[in-house]
């Protein structure tokens, strides 16, 4: 190697060299910049006391602002989610866990419930509206038991004209449907009978107390035990017996001033009615011993200080009329067994008048006989 071309090569090592040292002193400042310091991932410190001479914290924070806001610091790529999971839990996190440490363990040593907090605490529940459904529900019951009692002390209330007339009364109750619905009403009026040979009603009626009731529909007459009759092979005890005005059983389209209806009833519940006809004439005994006894006040009963001979209330002629019908008051029942007196007793002008004073007017007008048989004592 000539010395010419030596000198040139040392010339050009120390040039090569100079720049490796250049670019290695370069790169040492630029790993160290404020740039590449933004983008090395965070590293948790333990806390240390600042040695003599470092940066105070607001010199940092300059520091650190002024390296974000250069050009190679936006150059950088910026923090991805492995930064974001390493970042440090807020000191009012730590507080909470705390907090809610504090209060499982208070909960644990009480015996009450502790909840995870990853469970859902259930919502408290308000006693009031169940309270509230309760008393409804209560009331109801009450109210409900109120009606029933007040139906069977007072049923609904019917009469002889107006809203609750006959023509009203199915309308009333669903118990009264057969007052409309039925197909053997009573009263008729009683025609065409077919003449035969009744057996006579035996009457076995003894002299006894009675008690007198205003009813709001009628005069009843309710009679001591031992009064019965016997027809047909059955014997009926009497109940009770009743007025209505007019007469309400027509035969052959003849109406009377009044009548008295005696009520009876078998051990099986069937019942049995004989009808006495009662026209102007003379006062009659036993009718004037009951309006002698009238209450006062209606629904109120007067025991009567006198007895009654219930045979003195029935006519010499015992021959009658009968057909199968129903009660003419509700529930209109049927399969009740009629016996119509063909002769009427007389009552006086003034006794008609007591009883119109009080009804003027309580009859029911009469049903189709609907092609019954009416037989009829020859």
């Amino acid at each position: 190697m000539t010395p010419e071309r030596s000198s040139n090569l040392c010339v050009t090592r120390a040039v090569c060299l100079t720049l490796l040292w250049l670019g290695n002193a370069h790169a040492n400042d630029a790993a160290h910049s404020p740039a590449a310091e933004a983008t090395r991932p965070v590293v948790a410190k333990p806390a240390v006391a600042p040695e003599a001479g470092a940066l105070s914290p607001l010199k940092v924070k300059a520091a650190g602002e002024k390296a974000a806001s250069s050009p190679v610091a936006q150059m950088a790529p910026k923090a991805g989610p492995a930064l974001e999971e390493k970042a440090e839990v807020k000191p009012a996190a730590k507080a909470d866990d705390a907090l809610r440490t504090m209060l499982e363990k208070r909960l644990a040593g009480s015996g009450e419930v502790v909840l995870k907090t990853s469970e859902a605490a259930p919502q408290p529940v308000n006693p009031a509206p169940r309270k509230r459904r309760a008393a409804i529900e209560v009331a109801g019951h009450a109210a409900t038991a109120k009606a029933a009692h007040e139906a069977a002390e007072h049923p609904p209330h019917w009469s002889y004209g107006g809203a609750g007339g006959p023509e009203q009364w199915s309308k009333l109750d669903p118990e009264f449907s057969k007052c409309a619905t039925g197909s053997r009403q009573s009263p008729i009026d009683i025609r065409d009978g077919v003449k035969v040979q009744l057996d006579p009603i035996q009457f076995d009626y003894q002299l006894g107390g009675f008690r007198v009731l205003d009813n709001g529909h009628t005069i009843q007459v309710n009679v001591a035990a031992g009064n019965s009759i016997e027809v047909l092979g059955r014997r009926y005890d009497l109940v009770q017996f009743h007025f209505h005005k007019p007469a309400e059983e027509r035969i052959n389209g003849r109406q009377f001033d009044m009548v008295a209806h005696l009520v009876h009833k078998d051990l099986e519940g069937r019942l049995a009615v004989v009808a006495v006809l009662l026209s102007r004439g003379t006062p009659q005994p036993v009718i004037q011993a009951v309006w002698n006894n009238l209450p006062l006040e209606r629904g109120e009963d007067i025991a009567a200080s006198v007895a009654i001979d219930l045979n003195k209330l029935l006519p010499e002629d015992r021959r009658y009329l009968t057909y199968m019908g129903s009660l003419t008051t509700p529930p209109c029942s049927e399969g009740v067994l009629w016996m119509v007196m063909k002769s009427p007793v007389q009552m006086s002008a003034e006794q008609i008048a007591i009883f119109s004073h009080l009804y003027p007017m309580n009859a029911r007008p009469v049903q189709p006989a609907s092609g019954r048989l009416i037989k009829e004592s020859n």
